[in-house]
């Protein structure tokens, strides 16, 4: 259900996304008393629920994700793992937006966010402005395809597309077809498009890691450790799934087994016709298929100054350090299923604290709170 709400008004909190981590936080907020419309307002540029899971190609099916973590308050049960993925969780994802009353907006878009009067932030949006006294940015990667470039890239004359614009297998029947990454997407992708293709090539920067035996909580919380390091010294975060490796699934073994994972190292230049190496090898190709990630879409908070030399935000928690106000869910260390819902209900907590004294809850909201508790 779309929201109008009210427009260029004064709110606590303004959050921006409603994926993951952009529920998860709207959620924890609405369980401290903070009323939907009234103290919070929570924006989402997508045209349904889903997040980014809705723009997802129809062939990841529910069974083919790699790990959803519930959203606090509400498990997602008796999901066909036959179902596209982008269905399943969209509908979940809708259900907990009207179980919990979070009263989302969209379709919005956040132009900017710049310093206000009165201690606020501006949030400038495409239905007016907020002037909001925390912020919670949860707008995740997905709007900020990666896109390399390589000498010769204008010049080619197939198709290049980035794996976020993939549409399925069928688009590649007899197509040759070169997959530049070594992410899952990638992966998935090329395992998909390899049976109708009438031939596929793999090229990595660097050789791919796979993953063998069950990946537990050490695992994860060293994963996450290297994530964080990065965003302590202000560099843009790298994504957790580069640093734990490609799960070793039986799609995957049969893919090595057949010689479609078999991988080359990057090429060094596009040709009209495909793609060459220094070493003089050139493969002839199609169609060119980046499975080459995403970057942070933050430039909405270029205004506030966060980014540090090195290009990243530096952060303690979800909270920037060059401002209070402002936190970040789902960016960095918490850029996972299981990391934004945790990442959502911490920014809650610091919000709390960074307003107490400077607020006091409507009547009502003990109440309010009480009635989300699990």
């Amino acid at each position: 259900m779309n929201v109008s709400g009210v427009r260029g008004t004064e709110v606590e909190v303004v959050v921006i996304g409603a994926g993951q981590a952009g529920l998860a936080a709207a959620f924890h907020l609405r369980r401290s008393g903070f009323a939907p419309d009234r103290d919070v307002v929570v924006l989402d540029h997508s045209p349904r629920p889903g997040g980014a899971w809705q723009f997802r190609w129809p062939t990841l099916t529910y069974g083919k994700v790699h790990g959803m973590h519930a959203l606090p308050g509400m498990e997602l049960t008796g999901a066909a793992p036959d179902r596209p993925s982008s269905e399943v969780i969209g509908a979940y994802f809708d259900s907990y937006e009207q179980a919990f009353g979070l009263r989302v907006h969209r379709p919005v878009s956040v132009t900017a966010v710049r310093e206000g009067p009165d201690e606020r932030l501006l949030v400038e949006t495409s239905e007016g402005v907020y002037a909001t006294r925390a912020l919670i940015n949860a707008t995740g990667t997905w709007d900020r395809p990666f896109w390399p470039r390589f000498p010769g890239q204008r010049d080619f004359r197939g198709r290049q597309l980035h794996s976020a614009q993939y549409p399925g297998p069928q688009a590649f029947n007899g197509s040759r077809v070169v997959v530049i990454g070594g992410g899952t997407s990638a992966v998935q992708q090329l395992l998909e498009i390899a049976p109708v293709a009438a031939a596929t090539t793999w090229v990595t920067r660097r050789p791919p890691v796979f993953r063998e035996g069950p990946f537990g909580a050490e695992q994860g919380r060293a994963a996450v450790a290297l994530v964080e390091e990065r965003v302590r010294e202000g560099l843009p975060p790298r994504s957790v799934v580069s640093v734990t490796g490609l799960p070793m699934t039986e799609a995957i073994r049969q893919g090595r087994e057949s010689g479609v994972l078999d991988r080359l190292p990057l090429f060094d230049r596009i040709t009209p016709t495909g793609v060459a190496w220094a070493d003089g090898r050139s493969v002839e190709a199609d169609t060119l298929l980046y499975g080459t990630g995403f970057r942070a879409a933050i430039d909405h908070l270029a205004p506030l100054r966060l980014r540090e030399p090195g290009g990243g935000i530096r952060m303690a928690g979800t909270r920037a350090l060059r401002d209070a106000r402002v936190h970040l869910v789902g960016y960095g260390p918490s850029a996972s299923t299981i990391g934004a819902g945790r990442a959502g209900r911490a920014a809650v907590r610091d919000i709390r604290k960074l307003l107490d004294g400077k607020r006091q809850l409507p009547s009502g909201s003990a109440e309010l709170a009480s009635s989300l508790a699990p």
